[in-house]
Parts: structure tokens; sequence; C-alpha cells
């Protein structure tokens, strides 16, 4: 008796909840998720438009063999001879950011103190603002350890990390030996350039007094570990391989990379030095460089070796920084490049319009409320009018012409997008943030670095398979987002007519796989 009152009350309950769903989702639901596929359809043809724009500039710049860096036409050997003959090297400073950067430490020092220079023309400036005594006592005995060998470098550590990143490069630049110094290369601590990095990038900044940056591309070491690192590498190579070139080929302008890069100082300081007012300071100092109407270059053929972040928290963190700089830059500076008088209105329009709106938030907005969100929902009410141009079409061309930058991963496309999807939720997230200056705007949290150069086989295979707690693999958010995926491919089956089950249910799986923590290597708290 009571096994059959308990039943009918639960039939009464959910009798009662379809009732309500069915009386708000005419009046109510409806509307409003309609507006929403028209402001999302909106959004991905501004995206669609751009991306389509970048790959006709990206293949006129590779056919017509005119990037912006062969237009310079030097003849490096030659520009190598005059110096040398002359004696006439300018001074260069080498700069090396870290924190706690136990792993990877020796790497960049080695690489940067085996720059090819005339050692009384170079200085190797360590700023180390760790705050592990240990980790500071080896990066200065390491120091202390080229410096035997007759390099100049020097180590400089704060009782503060006032300004983070920023924060150590200014303090840095107001040391007095400084002061002769006409250049500046900066690099991260996982950064390993080539002995002949400054012979292929200080030659633009000579003979080109308007240049201000020399932007070299990125290599990464790691890249096969594990999935998370060959989706990033494809990520990350339409950005080097595309949104760069197209950047520098164009109007002589793309956001500073942080690293990997040299700059003239007389550029730096005119443009008002570095600033920490947001966490992405490389992308600040190249806005407002570029204002001043300095170009920038990008050397796309110049590699320098780095590393990926391997773990997903590692990644997560780095990409709400990623995300939320930018956001929280375009509503600092967005009344500032609008007045501007100094630079045309079109190249104002590319900033403000490509640059930042389109690829730093409507890119993140259209990822995660449209194809996580909206297109789920519309399975839930199928009165709501969804283009299958806008579901599908659209999506499809954008991927692949991400995809090609990395043929060797074309394979794993399907498997980019759905991860892309997933991440979105926190890119969205940290858009907003930065975009209402809310919690954890100026948050910086330094992206764990590993050290796989050098590590074996063997020890990689023991990061995959550590011992662990469950909880600490456990992402809620990503759970909850495949619980109501999974929950929209459910009813898709059942009353559906689309077939937009196909996808729910691979985009549940995705968001399982991230939420379970099985992406990317695992190390325990």
């Amino acid at each position: 008796m009571r096994d059959l009152i308990f039943k009918e009350r639960q039939v009464g309950i959910l009798e009662s909840l379809a009732n309500a769903w069915r009386g708000l989702r005419g009046p109510v639901v409806f509307p409003l998720l309609q507006f929403a596929v028209y402001v999302c359809s909106a959004m991905s043809v501004m995206l669609f438009v751009e991306r389509v724009y970048m790959a006709i500039v990206i293949i006129c710049v590779k056919a017509l063999k005119r990037k912006r860096y062969t237009k310079y036409k030097l003849k490096l050997d030659t520009v190598k001879k005059e110096l040398e003959d002359s004696g006439t090297h300018p001074k260069v400073l080498v700069q090396i950011p870290m924190f706690n950067e136990k792993e990877v430490y020796r790497l960049s020092i080695g690489a940067a103190c085996g720059l090819s220079w005339p050692f009384d023309k170079i200085i190797i400036q360590v700023l180390d603002d760790s705050t592990d005594l240990v980790i500071r006592e080896l990066v200065e005995s390491e120091c202390q350890r080229w410096a035997s060998k007759g390099v100049n470098i020097k180590y400089e550590n704060r009782s503060n990390r006032n300004g983070y990143k920023a924060g150590a490069m200014r303090e840095g630049l107001r040391k007095c030996y400084v002061k002769d110094c006409e250049y500046v290369a900066i690099f991260d601590a996982d950064f390993q350039p080539e002995p002949d990095f400054l012979w292929r990038t200080i030659p633009f900044l000579l003979s080109n007094h308007d240049l201000a940056l020399v932007q070299a591309r990125w290599k990464f070491v790691n890249a096969n570990e594990c999935l998370l690192t060959r989706l990033q590498e494809m990520s990350l190579d339409y950005h080097f391989g595309v949104e760069q070139e197209v950047g520098s080929s164009t109007y002589s302008f793309f956001g500073f990379n942080g690293t990997a890069g040299v700059w003239r100082l007389e550029a730096l300081k005119d443009a008002g030095g570095w600033k920490d007012r947001t966490t992405v300071e490389d992308m600040d100092l190249a806005v407002r460089a570029s204002l001043k109407g300095w170009k920038f270059v990008f050397v796309g053929d110049l590699w320098v070796k780095n590393e990926l972040p391997s773990t997903f928290k590692a990644y997560r963190y780095q990409q709400h920084r990623w995300s939320c700089g930018p956001a929280n830059l375009f509503r600092k500076m967005f009344k500032e490049i609008l007045l501007c008088e100094r630079v045309s209105l079109l190249k104002k329009f590319h900033v403000l319009y490509a640059f930042f709106f389109v690829r730093k938030i409507v890119a993140h907005f259209v990822t995660f409320f449209f194809y996580c969100i909206i297109i789920p929902t519309c399975v839930l009410v199928p009165e709501v009018h969804l283009p299958k141009y806008i579901a599908i079409y659209i999506p499809s061309t954008i991927s692949i012409l991400n995809a090609i930058c990395t043929p060797k991963s074309s394979h794993l496309l399907i498997f980019w997008i759905l991860f892309e999807n997933v991440l979105s939720m926190h890119r969205s997230k940290a858009t907003i943030i930065g975009l209402l200056e809310a919690n954890r705007v100026n948050e910086w949290v330094v992206t764990e670095k590993l050290g796989n150069t050098g590590k074996t086989k063997a020890s990689s295979k023991w990061l995959k398979r550590p011992q662990f707690r469950l909880i600490e693999r456990i992402h809620m958010l990503e759970i909850i987002l495949g619980c109501y995926l999974l929950f929209c491919a459910i009813y898709d089956v059942l009353y559906g007519r689309d077939h937009f089950y196909v996808y729910l249910f691979l985009q549940a799986g995705a968001a399982f796989i991230v939420g379970f923590g099985y992406v990317g290597t695992f190390m325990p708290s």
C-alpha cells in the first residue's frame, strides 16, 4: 500500500513538472530561446567572415610570397659580416622572468647563455620571483656557474611579486647596467632559443627604425606527449600560422606573445613601459606601442622551442588568464583606441572589431553558449527555428580552416572540436569576469612546467599512472555540463526529428572525459 502511494506521488510530481514546463515553454522559453538563436547566429556569421577573410589573406600571402618579413629583403649574412667588420654591434639585454621553475630553469638559462653575440654586447638578466628559497638558491647557483665561464649574467630577485611578470621586467629595466642597451629579448623560463636567434631578429630592427618588435614562432617539444598537448598544438598552430601572420602582413600589428620576441627599448619606453593593470601585459604593451605608430613583424620561419602545459589544471589556469586578460584590456582601452589620432580608422576598426571583439570575445561566447547551451536546449523546444547552415555548415567550415594549419593532427579534428567546446565554458566565464572586472580578474597563476624535454619515456609513463585520490580528478562543472547534454541527447532520441543526438552524445562524452580527469597527464597533490 505504501509503495502504491509513493508511486502515485512520484507520478503526480512528474505530471506537475511536465505541466509547468508546457506552461512556460510557449510564452516564456520559446521567445527567449529564439532571440538567443538570432544573437548567436549573428555572432557565428561574424566569426565565419573573420576566419574566411584571414584564410583569403594567408593564401594570398603564401601564393605571392609576400610575408612581411620577406619584404625587408635582408641578407642576414651580409648584415652579420658588416657588424663584425665594423664592430658596431648594438648592446642587447636578454630577460628571463621565472617563478619557482625548478624543472626548466637550467634549460632557459643555458639556451640564453649560448646565444651567439659578442660577450661584451649582451647581458643575460634572470628575473627570479621564486618564493621557494631552495629553488631560488638553485637558480642563483646556476647563474654563478655561467658567470664563472665569462658570461655577463645578472641574477635579480625581489622581496615581493608586485605586478607579477610585468613588475619583474619593469624593475629589471631600471637597473643601471641596462642604460646602454638598445634592444631587449624576452624568453619565458621554458623557452630555449637557438644560438643564432639574435642574428635572425636584430637585423630587422637595425635597418627599419619604425619597427618596434620582432616576434618568433613557438615550437612545442612535448606536442606528442598526450591528447591534451596535441589539441593545444592545433589551436596554437592556427594562431601563429594564420592570426599572427595575417596581422603582420596587413596592419604590421598583432598581439605580442610575451616571449620569444625582441623589442626596441626606445619603442617600449615610448609606449609607457610595462603595465600590470591586466594579466596580459604583453598584449597591453603591443596595443599601446601600435597606437604610437610603431610597427611589428612576425618571422614565421624562426622557431623557439618551448613546452605546452600537459596537465589539465595548468592548462585551465592558463586559459583563464589568456581569456580574462584580453577582455579586461578591451574594456580598459576601448576609448583610448577609439580616440587615438595617430592611427587610421581602418586600423582602429581592425584592432577593436577583429582583434578584440571577434577573436577575444565573440569566439568564446559562440563556442560555449551556442554549441553547448542553445543548440541542446533547442532540442527541448522544437518550435525554435534553428537554420542548419548556422548549426552545421558554418562551424564545420571554421573547424576545417583551423585543422589545415596542423595537417599531421587532422585526424583529431572531431576530438579538437569537442574538447574546445568543453573548454569554452571556462573561457567564456573568464571573458565575462574580464569585461565586468569581477573577482579573479587579476588572478595570476604561473603555468606549471614539467620539464618534459629532459624526461625519459619511463618517467613520462610514471606521470600518467600515479597513485591518486579520485576527488582530485573530478571537475564538477564539466560533469554537470555532460549530464545536461546527455539528457538533451536522450530527449532527442525519443522525441526529436533533427538527429542532433549524434552530436549531443559525442559532446556529452567529451564533457565526461574532461570532468572525470582523463585529459592530459595527472600530478597528484
